[in-house]
């Protein structure tokens, strides 16, 4: 875990691939309980440490996460991420080509709760949320694309199963269909986050590159 942006409000990281964000079992590792760790360690903290996760990323996926230091600033920025007013940018490296430079997937997601995945669905008899997204080819290479992905909506494993769906899954993903290896969890990254703070109601923009394991595609 990388620190990125700290104060009495707000507490900004980029986490590792293979890190599940929160909800592990006791004794295991998770961000939060990374978090917390750092937390008491600095402060001198004693007992529970408060910690809200607000913005999730799956476990194979890395990049800027936001955690709130106070109960109110959770419940602020909760209401943003509930209002879609929060600005979320990966980058995703999928396989195939795309004829057009830029996008947008609109599709109906659903939860396949048996394998702890979604779908895309268009039964609708079938519960199923929308799941909106907005893309950007950075790089062509000669079978895969480097995309940068806008999410409008963020929904459960949208990114990884909007691009497979549409054709494109994401490199290493081998839950959605990919066949293609990556070093170290699966080709998606979480570049930027834009907020406005919780009590200074300022904008603000937090950017995280991506690690090493990207290099030969980003050269």
């Amino acid at each position: 875990m990388q620190i990125l942006y700290e104060d009495n409000h707000l507490l900004i990281v980029q986490k590792p691939a293979g890190l599940p964000t929160m909800g592990v079992a006791a004794g295991e590792k998770s961000l939060l309980t990374v978090a917390k760790e750092y937390i008491a360690q600095k402060y001198d903290k004693p007992g529970n440490v408060y910690l809200g996760i607000v913005s999730r990323l799956d476990t194979p996926t890395t990049g800027v996460v936001a955690i709130a230091r106070t109960s109110k600033a959770a419940d602020r920025l909760c209401k943003q991420f509930r209002e879609h007013s929060v600005r979320k940018t990966y980058y995703a490296l999928v396989a195939g080509h795309f004829a057009e430079e830029s996008g947008t997937f609109i599709d109906m997601i659903a939860e396949e709760n048996r394998h702890r995945k979604v779908y895309i669905t268009r039964d609708p008899d079938i519960p199923s949320v929308r799941g909106v997204l907005h893309y950007h080819v950075l790089r062509r290479y000669a079978r895969h694309t480097l995309l940068e992905v806008r999410l409008e909506t963020g929904r459960k494993h949208q990114i990884r199963v909007q691009m497979q769906h549409h054709g494109h899954p994401i490199v290493g993903d081998r839950k959605y269909g990919s066949p293609d290896p990556f070093p170290v969890g699966i080709a998606l990254h979480a570049v930027e986050l834009t907020l406005t703070h919780p009590t200074t109601q300022e904008e603000m923009t937090f950017r995280a590159d991506p690690p090493g394991t990207w290099k030969k595609w980003l050269e």
